[in-house]
């Protein structure tokens, strides 16, 4: 679960983006629906705290389909769409919605970890094919791993375990943990514990607050008190925001180095202002890796879509190209169950992050970056971790 803050100029901004997406003829209606069509769901959220998000994944996902004529394996699209609301209680009875209801014969989702789980549980039951573009827990590629559900973003415990490393080499051995005691949280503190740890490096003292509770205070106190080499954290949105003022404000900023999951600077650099200048972060993707496909895809979305891209973007645009691969191998006949997810299984995805494969469990094995804000921006400073891969721990496909 990613969190990030919505202003009604974000948001503006994307429905415009989708509404022309949808004047220049991108979506499909009932009134044109045949049954020739493959049948996409889209389930994201279109509203509230996650909104941009959801807009960011669909543009890309849309951008990719595109630039194959809208089509996928010769056959046209209509998308069906679902508001998740960010809502997991609602979770199974919304992807049913798209399998029940639509029929469709593939769904996209989602953002949040605790929608995630529903739209697992019915992928599980129904067998329809489920393209994650976001959310990061490590059940949908671990235990609860299927051969219909593949994953396009990360599992929470990557781009922290490439953290670990990074702080060993810099000497900086002993460190304080601090996030929001959740799942999110927690899974990401059991991946820089595995790049860490085994390296030789110890957490004197892990704090934790509940989500979303931003009472940073008595936390920083006792962060000053201890001295740790390091701090490391996972926050994003508003809570990323705050935490990062915070620091500065208690005098720990300049003293005590900060790094985190590269959430915590993703999409807040604006807000955060001098606060986030120098800090350190680690992620599968950044606005400025300089690569020929990095700049043709965010030089297509911006003029596609009259905004820039961001990660969220990336992975539904990756989303996207998945599924090409998977449907151009099939001519479009999904009904190939077995012969579509050994294309989507053994995929080379030609992404803007740059090429990835799909591990066995359906989880990205991709490069991490690291990257320090420096004047505003997230600038990478080199490769983390190559081929960073998920350990799909307890996936047994059957």
């Amino acid at each position: 679960m990613i969190l990030a803050t919505t202003t009604r100029r974000q948001i503006i901004t994307s429905s415009a983006a989708l509404a022309g997406a949808a004047s220049a003829g991108f979506l499909a209606t009932g009134a044109q629906a045949q049954t020739s069509k493959l049948r996409v769901g889209l389930m994201l959220p279109y509203t509230g705290t996650f909104a941009q998000l959801g807009v960011a994944i669909e543009n890309g996902f849309r951008l990719a389909l595109n630039e194959q004529g809208g089509k996928l394996g010769g056959r046209e699209v209509e998308f069906f769409k679902v508001d998740d609301e960010s809502e997991p209680a609602k979770g199974i009875e919304n992807a049913n919605k798209l399998v029940q209801r639509d029929k469709v014969d593939a769904i996209i989702g989602t953002v949040h970890s605790g929608v995630q789980m529903g739209i697992q549980k019915v992928a599980r039951d129904s067998g329809v094919l489920s393209i994650i573009p976001n959310a990061g827990l490590g059940a949908a590629t671990r235990a609860l791993c299927a051969p219909n559900v593949f994953r396009t973003s990360f599992t929470n415990s990557q781009p922290t375990h490439a953290l670990g490393p990074v702080l060993l080499a810099k000497g900086q051995k002993k460190v304080v943990w601090i996030s929001w005691k959740y799942a999110a949280g927690d899974e990401s503190l059991e991946g820089f514990k595995e790049g860490f740890i085994a390296g030789g490096g110890s957490i004197v003292k892990e704090l934790g607050l509940p989500f979303p509770n931003v009472e940073f205070q008595a936390l920083l106190t006792e962060i000053a008190a201890l001295k740790p080499d390091a701090v490391v954290c996972f926050f994003s949105g508003g809570g990323a925001v705050k935490f990062l003022k915070d620091y500065a404000a208690a005098g720990l900023k300049g003293k005590i180095p900060l790094y985190g999951s590269g959430f915590l600077t993703e999409g807040v650099l604006e807000a955060a202002g001098s606060a986030a200048e120098g800090v350190m972060t680690t992620l599968h993707y950044a606005d400025s890796l300089d690569t020929p496909r990095n700049k043709a895809f965010r030089l297509a979305y911006a003029k596609a879509f009259k905004m820039q891209p961001d990660v969220y973007a990336v992975q539904g645009y990756d989303a996207g190209l998945l599924l090409i691969k998977g449907a151009n191998a099939v001519k479009g006949d999904f009904t190939k169950k077995v012969d579509l997810y050994k294309s989507m299984g053994g995929a080379v995805i030609d992404s803007p992050r740059g090429k990835w494969t799909m591990s066995k469990a359906h989880n990205p094995i991709q490069d991490i970056y690291l990257r320090v804000v420096k004047n505003g921006e997230n600038k990478v400073l080199s490769v983390a971790a190559k081929a960073l891969s998920d350990s799909g721990a307890g996936c047994k496909m059957g």
